[in-house]
């Protein structure tokens, strides 16, 4: 036993059992992050869903049915079939399409929670070019007197008023539901019957739509040539789909952007049968209202550090015992390191009420206050347990710093360790790993 207590090998080797022992901790306080952040989730999924959630925007796009024979086998077990007939619908998408959209955010909060809505005041206009069944070959007359507007929102439960389209020369009122799914999930629909006269020439229309959302606005570019020009006060935008803005302007008032995009740019024509679901909700584009402060990023990202954080601790701890000839218990060392894994739980507890930056700095503080008055009783050394609180004081600002920076946290963070590798091997130079033995 006395050559436990005097061996330096197995005194380190304690200290980095007692190290790897903190991991369970440290690994706990990571599960309570990421449990946090679910639950924020959950709070923004109900708000949503009273709400509205994302709304994505397809169409106006004109809908013709037809009847096309298909083949079903009778059921009989002779592995014959019979030939009936199937309604299906050949789609006409506008000439042109101009959206202007405002989008005006607001913040719902439920319990400590906050989440981003908006309500958008949008304004379609454009024209469909003149009809006619020669654009496509279905092998069936089209029913022009059962045509129909179909324009797709992604949640009903959100519009905000009656919706009538102006088209040509008359207006029509959409009904929930739609006659198929070819283009989307969900959404409107109006009768409009077309006779022979209204086929030879172009259809203009126009229509208002007020719906609420969250998290993102979206629009598939269904015109031939298809504009944009959405603008809000909010400050934190992110574009993102299948197309960015041409220009984009973002300030602390807000921000606009504008679109332009042709049908070369997607993968479907201007007319087409059947199911094509798949393409036209790709190209979908538009602006995701982000809130640019995530304190459970930013917590995930500090509890990363928790390691680097014990072991610093510790080797001051442990050179101090050295250098000074002190002994100082596993057990003492178990309590600073549950001191240290506390701070992670001081901080995502007051980051919920307080923001991160705050929240950073009284757990820090209380930490460090904590290890500090601690060590005073344990090393007995004024200048030691000075130096330990300078230290800690520098590896929580270090670690501050690297949480904070984005695009250089790898380089930064790689020459502060290579920086205190280079101090720890500098001071243990004074350090006798092979004592002469009593």
């Amino acid at each position: 036993m006395g050559w436990m207590r005097r061996s330096l090998t197995f005194r380190a080797v304690v200290v980095g059992v007692l190290v790897l022992l903190l991991l369970i901790p440290l690994s706990m306080v990571t599960d309570l992050v990421h449990e946090r952040e679910a639950r924020k989730a959950e709070v923004e999924a109900e708000v949503s869903g009273t709400w509205g959630g994302a709304q994505v925007i397809t169409g106006p796009v004109i809908d013709v049915p037809y009847d096309a024979p298909v083949n079903v086998p009778l059921g009989d077990g002779s592995g014959r079939f019979e030939t009936r007939m199937e309604t299906r619908y050949a789609h006409f998408l506008p000439e042109r399409l101009e959206l202007d959209a405002q989008l005006l955010p607001e913040r719902k909060h439920r319990s400590i929670y906050t989440v981003a809505v908006y309500e958008a005041r949008s304004t379609l206009t454009g024209a469909f070019a003149a009809l006619a069944a020669e654009r496509l070959d279905p092998k069936a007359p089209l029913r022009w007197e059962e045509a129909s507007v179909h324009l797709g929102i992604s949640d009903l439960r959100s519009i905000k008023q009656q919706v009538t389209m102006r088209v040509g020369d008359r207006t029509i009122s959409f009904e929930p539901g739609l006659r198929h799914h070819d283009l989307a999930a969900t959404g409107l629909t109006a009768e409009l019957p077309l006779d022979s006269a209204a086929l030879t020439q172009p259809l203009k229309f126009s229509l208002d739509l007020a719906v609420n959302g969250s998290t993102s606005f979206d629009l598939v570019p269904v015109g031939r040539e298809t504009r944009v020009h959405c603008a809000s006060s909010w400050s934190d935008p992110s574009f993102h789909g299948a197309f960015l803005p041409d220009t984009s302007r973002i300030a602390k008032e807000g921000f606009a952007a504008d679109w332009s995009v042709l049908h070369l740019n997607r993968d479907y024509p201007q007319a087409f049968l059947g199911d094509h679901s798949g393409p036209v909700q790709a190209s979908a584009f538009g602006v995701y209202l982000i809130q640019p402060v995530n304190d459970y990023q930013k917590n995930t990202r500090a509890g990363k550090y928790g390691v680097m954080l014990i072991v610093l601790v510790f080797l001051v701890f442990f050179f101090v015992e050295v250098l000074q000839k002190l002994r100082i218990h596993p057990i003492q060392y178990l309590l600073v390191g549950f001191a240290l894994c506390v701070f992670y739980a001081l901080l995502i507890a007051i980051s919920e009420h307080l923001g991160f930056g705050m929240a950073y700095v009284i757990a820090a503080l209380a930490t460090i206050g904590l290890v500090v008055f601690y060590a005073a009783s344990v090393f007995r050394v004024r200048n030691a347990t000075q130096l330990l609180g300078l230290i800690m004081l520098l590896v929580f600002g270090f670690m501050f710093s690297l949480i904070q920076e984005q695009d250089h946290a790898l380089l930064f963070g790689s020459v502060g360790l290579f920086i205190v590798l280079a101090l720890v091997m500098w001071v243990s130079r004074r350090i006798d790993w092979n004592p002469e033995q009593d």
